[in-house]
């Protein structure tokens, strides 16, 4: 995944919908549950709110992590374990729209960095 894709979904079948409150798993089990979602074309993301699993943080995800949305369930799978989510860029509720920001995280979960995975690459 290059840093250029990060920020756009893979599948845009269920873009239509609203993912606020739906679940989110990562590789190895739950991480909680949507908070925010966009779907601005080439800057989309998720942010959810990890509850007690990270201390009541909350994430941002880029699209592309996304593997999967199952729509009748309301869950969301994303190609990442929980240390690589836990380990990101830490969340940033006054910035998190600012473009530095956003470049951090696409960086880390961009093409190179920590969060990279091979299955990525398209």
């Amino acid at each position: 995944m290059t840093p250029s894709n990060v920020w756009t979904y893979r599948d845009l079948s269920w873009t239509n919908r609203e993912l606020a409150g739906f679940e989110v798993e990562a590789l190895d089990g739950s991480i909680g549950k949507i908070d925010e979602a966009t779907d601005e074309t080439g800057n989309a993301f998720v942010v959810v709110d990890t509850g007690p699993w990270i201390f009541g943080k909350k994430v941002m995800l880029p699209a592309g992590v996304i593997q999967q949305v199952d729509v009748d369930a309301e869950q969301v799978f994303v190609n990442r374990t929980k240390d690589e989510i836990k380990n990101a860029p830490e969340f940033d509720p006054d910035t998190y729209r600012d473009q530095s920001y956003r470049d951090r995280i696409g960086s880390y979960y961009g093409a190179g960095g920590a969060g990279y995975r091979d299955e990525d690459v398209l």
